[in-house]
């Protein structure tokens, strides 16, 4: 799996900006049936997060989109301020999810919001996010002409898209210390979370008790000041550590 996930990283982490970056990345996911991208980098506004606000926060980086599904298009302008779901997950810091995870395409309160997709030839989209200090957000959309991926090829879009949007960070916005010091066993464990390891497998391949496995798991991803094990993935990739 983590040699999957770099094939389709590889291209982006080798950019040196963050349109750069995008353009690789979509490039690398058009033989999956990618048809969209849109990638931000903005500051979350002070107030509360809504529709208006957060169109209105602008930052983007990058889109890929039909000429006729523009930011004025009624269609586009429909799924950003009258019926944005994608607001939710901002609001609660999630990293990674799709459309349909906040928008179900059985719900027929979002029928019209499909019909909307449609028109950029989107059936639905993996989203990432990343957040940075004092607000700051790096967010990708990308969307795809049909439904079905292969679970595989679904994880390490899920992967490459978080590793963009760390890419996106620290290009416009690098680090001040960019040292990260791990262990050699935090390393070790959180490149086995990258192939799919759960603790109890990664205990046996460390000779490890599952407890312990599990430590060195959380104490790299508290380190990385990740929120979850996917983000320390990505930013141990980012950071050219596995």
């Amino acid at each position: 799996m983590l040699s999957r996930i770099m094939d389709c990283a590889e291209g982006l982490l080798a950019a040196t900006s963050a349109e750069q970056a995008s353009h690789r990345l979509f490039a690398t996911m058009q033989p999956l049936g990618a048809s969209y991208l849109q990638t931000r980098v903005y500051r979350r506004p002070a107030q509360r997060l809504t529709a208006e606000r957060h169109l209105a926060a602008g930052g983007i980086v990058t889109r890929i989109a039909p000429a006729t599904w523009g930011l004025e298009s009624e269609a586009c302008r429909y799924i950003c301020l009258e019926c944005n779901p994608l607001l939710t997950p901002i609001r609660e810091g999630w990293t990674s999810y799709r459309f349909s995870d906040f928008a179900p395409h059985a719900d027929p309160r979002y029928g019209r919001y499909w019909d909307a997709m449609s028109e950029a030839q989107i059936a639905d989209a993996q989203c990432a996010t990343s957040y940075g200090a004092g607000g700051k957000i790096a967010s990708l959309h990308l969307g795809f002409a049909s439904r079905a991926i292969d679970a595989a090829d679904a994880t390490a879009v899920r992967m490459a898209g978080l590793i963009l949007t760390e890419r996106l960070m620290s290009l416009c916005d690098p680090p001040k210390d960019g040292a990260i010091h791990l262990t050699e066993r935090e390393r070790d464990a959180l490149a086995l979370v990258a192939e799919g390891k759960t603790d109890w497998e990664i205990s046996v391949i460390l000779g490890l008790s599952e407890a312990t496995a599990r430590f060195h798991v959380d104490n790299g991803r508290r380190k990385l000041g990740a929120v979850n094990r996917a983000q320390a993935v990505a930013r141990l990739v980012n950071a050219r550590l596995i």
